[in-house]
């Protein structure tokens, strides 16, 4: 996540006590509001956003968390890319690779982007990597294919092959999935 969207998710109040809280150990949307001040409604909407930008994740045990490794990318990104004066002007291949390198790391999906552009380009990246174009796969190789990306991160198969075929990066029938040519 860029630095700029980081500081623009923590602008609105109620988000930045939701985080505090999750932060210092609520791990439920109720011990956010109570521990927040926040309404019901306050802390659930928060929470939303939160978790859409993926700063806050839910645990094994659905406990909430927050996402450290969120804030260690935005750091070291920050450290070792030069700042753009004009985002216009860079070069779009390495803007998209360096929204790969967020999301995937080490052939695993890490989270989804929040971000729709950037969501689709991800999930292309998946299919073309997983999928032979004009193969039909069943729906058990498809899930074991995808269980792969999954593994350790906060998406699941059944998940990233519903956005896979949504975004018509699969095809299905009968059971029977394939990439186009």
């Amino acid at each position: 996540m860029a630095t700029d969207r980081l500081m623009r998710l923590f602008t609105d109040e109620t988000r930045v006590r939701a985080f505090a809280a999750v932060a210092l150990g609520a791990e439920t949307s109720e011990e956010v509001a109570r521990a927040a001040g926040l309404s019901a409604k306050e802390a659930a909407l928060a929470l939303l956003k939160l978790r859409e930008q993926g700063v806050v994740t839910s645990g094994d045990g659905a406990e909430l968390r927050v996402a450290h490794e969120v804030f260690r990318e935005a750091a070291r990104v920050e450290r070792t890319e030069p700042a753009s004066e004009d985002p216009a002007s860079e070069d779009p291949g390495s803007r998209d690779e360096r929204t790969l390198r967020t999301f995937v790391r080490e052939g695993r999906l890490v989270r989804l982007p929040a971000q729709w552009t950037r969501k689709k380009l991800v999930l292309r990246y998946i299919a073309e990597q997983t999928f032979e174009p004009g193969v039909e796969y069943p729906e058990r190789a498809v899930d074991e294919k995808l269980r792969g990306w999954c593994e350790e991160g906060d998406v699941d198969h059944v998940t990233l092959r519903r956005h896979l075929v949504d975004l018509r990066h699969l095809h299905r029938s009968e059971g029977i999935y394939r990439r186009a040519a």
